[in-house]
């Protein structure tokens, strides 16, 4: 009972204090995740390069990726603002005819009095609309600070920087805090999720980049005016797994309604067709490499963080949960005979029981060959 109020004990406080300096904690897990890909392509680039110090391979690395950025807004910068500033004035004339259209019948009226009058509706009491303005608070107060937006990038970049040239310091300072007998466990946490970050993050950049290009590309076939920025939107939103999949669509069906309804539909196909395939090819090969995340803890997380940390909190809730859940993995037993729990809520039978162990054993087998062989190769060199 005394561990069980301990633990609660500690749970609480640990709330308490992502709820008080929930802003500080979003912006030193943004430079932790960016010191992650920061060391991950410097490891890469070590590997084809040895003779490069560990240190000035980050510093090229962080070189690289800024004069790339650069590069990128310098050549389109001015194209993709243009179509940008249009997109935005296309989006409000067209949820204005959209809500002009709703009000002149009854049924669209029931409509309108049930969506909050944040996102264009007439419910002016609407828990939603209470809760947007929560998220639209938190992100004011993170960027009305004394830095501004400018000042938090700039905090972000430079401390990942520095977590990224001197990882040791800062992992054997965080160990110093964790009882003797327990450091050797932290330490083998801290790099698994070290690791599945840095899996999550190739991953995702690699998921946002294809489903923008689609995007964008089959925007553009359909005939969708300001398709490079609707596709540049599609992207970035993939970074938020299954909500920024509807965040993403719904400015470009917005768009399609103003060309007719058989653009819209032929939008929502397009949408559908690579969310599907995003879901079933791009998802299943990033989730070998990373953690696999349930889809409802996946928005429930989404939800959690959203509500604590605000708008950063929903773009970051993903690679958090990733974290946790490897760390948890990796720290608690691992459970006996789970294919019972699948048998007893009929998710699988006998044969699809065995046909599963059987696969399972072939690959355990192949991964102990890749492991035989890379050690192999070690040796040689």
């Amino acid at each position: 009972m005394f561990i069980l109020i301990r633990t609660a004990f500690i749970l609480a406080l640990v709330m308490l204090a992502i709820w008080l300096v929930g802003d500080v904690l979003a912006v030193l897990f943004a430079a932790a995740l960016m010191a992650v890909v920061l060391h991950g392509l410097a490891r890469m680039l070590r590997r084809h390069l040895r003779f490069i110090p560990y240190t000035i391979a980050v510093a090229l690395v962080a070189v690289a990726l800024l004069s790339l950025i650069t590069g990128l807004i310098w050549s389109n910068g001015p194209a993709i603002g243009e179509q940008f500033l249009s997109l935005k004035s296309a989006l409000v004339a067209q949820s204005g005819d959209i809500h002009d259209h709703l009000s002149h019948s009854s049924f669209g009226r029931i409509i309108l009095d049930h969506i909050p009058s944040t996102i264009g509706g007439n419910d002016k009491s609407s828990s939603l609309g209470s809760f947007g303005s929560g998220l639209a608070g938190s992100v004011t107060g993170l960027l009305g600070s004394a830095f501004g937006l400018l000042g938090t990038i700039f905090v972000v970049l430079m401390a990942a920087f520095y977590f990224a040239a001197s990882p040791s310091i800062y992992i054997n300072g965080f160990l110093r805090l964790v009882p003797p007998h327990q450091r050797a466990t932290a330490r083998k946490l801290l790099f698994a999720a070290g690791n599945t970050l840095w899996a999550w993050t190739a991953g995702q950049a690699l998921d946002m980049l294809v489903v923008g290009l689609l995007s964008g590309l089959g925007l553009y076939l359909i005939g969708v005016p300001l398709a490079l920025a609707l596709g540049v939107v599609a992207g970035l939103c993939n970074f938020i797994p299954y909500i920024g999949a509807i965040l993403g669509a719904v400015p470009a069906l917005l768009i399609s309604l103003s060309l007719g309804t058989r653009e819209a539909l032929f939008v929502a196909i397009l949408y559908s067709v690579i969310q599907f395939c995003e879901g079933n090819i791009l998802a299943p090969l990033i989730q070998r490499r990373a953690v696999h995340m349930p889809p409802a803890l996946a928005i429930l997380s989404q939800t959690v963080f959203g509500s604590i940390l605000g708008a950063p909190g929903l773009v970051l809730a993903s690679p958090i949960t990733a974290a946790l859940l490897v760390v948890f993995d990796r720290a608690l037993p691992p459970l006996e005979n789970a294919e019972q729990t699948q048998l007893a809520v009929d998710e699988i039978n006998n044969e699809e029981l065995a046909a599963q162990q059987k696969e399972q054993a072939e690959q355990d087998k192949k991964n102990v060959g890749d492991t035989q062989a890379s050690s192999h190769t070690d040796i040689k060199k």
